[in-house]
């Protein structure tokens, strides 16, 4: 049994595209679920997922499901002990042995992970720490480790920065670690606490 914490809805600056997740807290547990509408690759695109996590905002298991265009496309991954393990093709089985150990999932098309490593690492302002997550590709569903980095700029803002593509972005968070805008790419629409 979860409770939910907060509702939100992203819309997508850049391309059409909204999302709405709900953080809920269980006894022992976080969990992200999200609903996404987007446009990938010229197809539309509907994405659910399910994130769950331990007290500490460590992934332990992640389900997407995925339709773009005609494709239906499915990933189940777990993370016990340090260790990922996936419910899919061999293909990702053999990716994921590149993740290592990796604590953090960053599916790429959803600014809600970026909570997962914001909580976990708790920064202090002007503090910076560099991490490996294990990053789901859209609309592949390739999995892949990224290097990236976070640094707390003030009470409520972060750069973000993936370290191979010199890709970066500031992100606004509320007190929660929530997004609410994320540089270029989303923009927080609406949000709803019970």
């Amino acid at each position: 049994m979860t409770d939910l914490v907060r509702a939100v809805l992203w819309r997508r600056v850049d391309q059409p595209g909204t999302e709405a997740m709900e953080l809920r807290a269980g006894a022992d547990s976080w969990h992200l679920y999200g609903l996404a509408a987007l446009g990938l690759d010229g197809r539309p695109t509907q994405v659910r997922y399910h994130v769950a996590c331990d007290p500490g905002w460590r992934t332990r298991s992640v389900d997407v499901g995925m339709k773009w265009g005609g494709d239906i496309r499915v990933l189940h991954l777990s993370n016990k002990g340090g260790t990922w393990r996936a419910k899919a093709s061999p293909q990702v089985r053999d990716e994921l042995a590149s993740v290592g150990s990796s604590i953090d999932v960053d599916l790429g098309m959803t600014p809600s992970n970026n909570t997962l490593p914001i909580r976990r690492l708790e920064l202090a302002e002007g503090q910076r720490a560099e991490l490996t997550a294990t990053w789901v590709r859209f609309p592949e569903l390739v999995v892949e480790p990224l290097a990236q980095r976070y640094t707390r700029l003030d009470e409520r803002r972060y750069r973000y920065e993936s370290l191979d593509s010199g890709f970066f972005a500031d992100l606004e968070v509320d007190e929660l670690g929530l997004v609410t805008s994320y540089s270029g790419l989303w923009d927080r629409a609406v949000s709803f606490d019970p």
